[in-house]
């Protein structure tokens, strides 16, 4: 158990001319042992999987490039290897799992196919041998039905049977050094869960070592047996899992921890719940089965859903993908047509408005989306993005002007931004605009749709204190949906969990965390990932 399997000494990648810094990585040191998970954490644009691409060669040279340092495994120095040798060495001594499946994987090939490829170039088995093998890979990551999963092609899996394919293929030689880039990042919490387990299982029983990248220290608590810490290319702490996780000694550690959304529910002033400003009332959606060669049974997305919103509050809606949460927080903001049912804002029914009649209401249910930079015009200054509402609602273009500066201020940003483009912005930073634009026609509703769970989780906390404090400030009412519960009970004065369309189960958050009652409910606490360091860990200062 204490063999060393990798040893990164003093490695340097540098970045190209005009980059924000001049390397990626600066004198890094890192060993990895057998039978040891080694979380490599850090913020967006630490380096972190830079230096998981440099252990394997797949570094974009020659604009990045290792400039010094060796990466030493099994006896080679893989800063320095020849291609073709290297070649013989990745997917066969080093697996590697990437962060979405989706475009890892060939969508033109079978998932079997795929798989055997590895033992077709790596090994001398014959065809009959490779697909036993492979069918038996899939059958160890638990897939139902192997022998149909190594006949589907990736669109027709689940994004958590694509990834447990995709951990399959990596273990395929039963490698010496397993990277994992972010393998979870993108799946609900119970799937998350599931895979964790699976990698922790395999990785004990063929004493391998793993290389476990994440932003997640949830993640690390569940599955780290060493942990290193990286900020902007320097490895600023490293040591066992409970002792950087309990007693911190770095400044950027301290803050990271500080920024983790803990699994408790915060202290709240207790208030009277204000008048009903959104409501649905028994709303129901399908989704046909389409195609020119699809049949089946249509998807019922919301299965006639009732749920209101009252005046000041936030209510959270949480469940897996295919809950129904964003379906529903869609057809409530009138952005998706329902099938039956009534959506009523202040007390009018706006269900079936056209959409000139629709008009003077979207002023007041607006909503800030999950990727900011998809829903941000990257032709337009941010200025002009923020006005564009409310010049096309009537107010004249100098006030919407100035309204927008005035917006930046509020979420955080210097007014100055306000001639710049969105790609010229952090994620963190593209987000808070989002939340000005949506902010500009002075809603009663603000809608958020997984505002935060692509950002980093101290960009996250800056993003949740912006909304909370805007929420005090303007009074006004917000629908959050997610499927972190312990977001959902930092921001949300109620929740409602939903699976397969349906609320199951709704209340304070105090009582949801407490006391939930349905099964669903326990099930998604339960995967939390570090659910029992998380609800005591202690809180370092800043």
């Amino acid at each position: 158990m204490s063999d060393i399997v990798l040893d990164i000494q003093d490695l340097t990648i540098s970045l190209p001319k005009g980059a924000d810094r001049p390397s990626a990585v600066t004198g890094m040191n890192l060993t990895l042992r057998a039978g040891e998970v080694t979380c490599l954490i850090g913020e967006s644009g630490s380096g972190k999987s830079l230096a998981a691409r440099a252990v394997l060669g797949l570094l974009p040279a020659p604009r990045v490039r290792v400039t010094s340092g060796r990466i030493l495994f099994e006896g080679q120095n893989l800063a320095t290897i020849a291609p073709r040798d290297m070649a013989k060495i990745r997917g066969a001594r080093i697996g590697m799992i990437f962060q979405e499946p989706m475009t890892a994987l060939n969508p033109l090939h079978r998932i079997g196919r795929q798989i055997e490829e590895v033992f077709r170039i790596h090994t001398t088995l014959g065809r009959a041998e490779r697909r036993a093998r492979v069918v038996k890979l899939l059958a160890d990551v638990h897939l139902p039905d192997p022998e149909k999963i190594a006949r589907s092609y990736p669109h027709q899996l689940s994004g958590g049977q694509r990834q447990r394919a995709m951990i399959a293929m990596a273990l395929a030689l039963e490698p010496k050094l397993l990277i994992a880039d972010e393998p979870t990042t993108a799946l609900d919490v119970t799937t998350q869960a599931q895979i964790l387990h699976l990698i922790h299982e395999l990785q004990r029983e063929h004493g391998t070592a793993v290389l476990f990248i994440t932003h997640d220290f949830g993640v690390v608590a569940d599955i780290a047996d060493q942990v290193a810490v990286l900020q902007k290319g320097v490895l600023v702490e490293s040591g066992p899992r409970d002792a950087v996780l309990n007693e911190p000694q770095h400044p950027y550690t301290k803050a990271l921890l500080a920024a983790v959304p803990r699994l408790v529910v915060p202290d709240r002033p207790a208030t009277e719940p204000g008048l009903v400003v959104l409501e649905a009332i028994d709303v129901a959606k399908s989704y046909a089965a389409r195609g020119l060669f699809v049949r089946g049974r249509a998807t019922r997305a919301l299965d006639h859903v009732s749920v209101q919103l009252h005046r000041g509050e936030t209510l959270g809606l949480v469940g897996e993908s295919g809950s129904g949460k964003s379906t529903l927080a869609r057809a409530m903001t009138r952005l998706l047509g329902i099938d039956s049912g009534d959506i009523i804002l202040e007390g009018e029914a706006i269900t079936h408005l056209a959409p000139r009649a629709m008009r003077p209401h979207r002023r007041r249910i607006q909503m800030v989306f999950q990727d900011p930079y998809a829903s941000l015009d990257p032709r337009q200054r941010v200025a002009d993005i923020i006005a564009e509402g409310p010049i096309i609602h009537g107010v004249a273009a100098k006030e919407a002007q100035a309204r927008a500066r005035r917006l930046l201020g509020l979420v955080g940003l210097d007014p100055s931004a306000a001639d710049r483009y969105p790609h010229e912005f952090s994620g963190g930073q593209r987000q808070r605009i989002g939340i000005a634009r949506a902010l500009a026609l002075e809603p009663d509703v603000l809608v958020a749709d997984e505002p935060v769970s692509a950002l980093d989780v101290s960009v996250q906390a800056q993003v949740l204190d912006l909304l909370a404090d805007i929420k005090a400030k303007l009074g006004i009412s917000m629908l959050f949906v997610t499927h972190d519960l312990r977001v959902a009970l930092l921001i949300c004065d109620r929740i409602a969990v939903m699976r397969h369309g349906s609320i199951v189960e709704i209340g304070p958050a105090a009582q949801i965390f407490s006391a939930p009652s349905h099964p669903y409910t326990k099930a998604l606490f339960d995967a939390v990932p570090g659910a029992a360091w998380s609800a005591h860990m202690p809180v370092p200062a800043e």
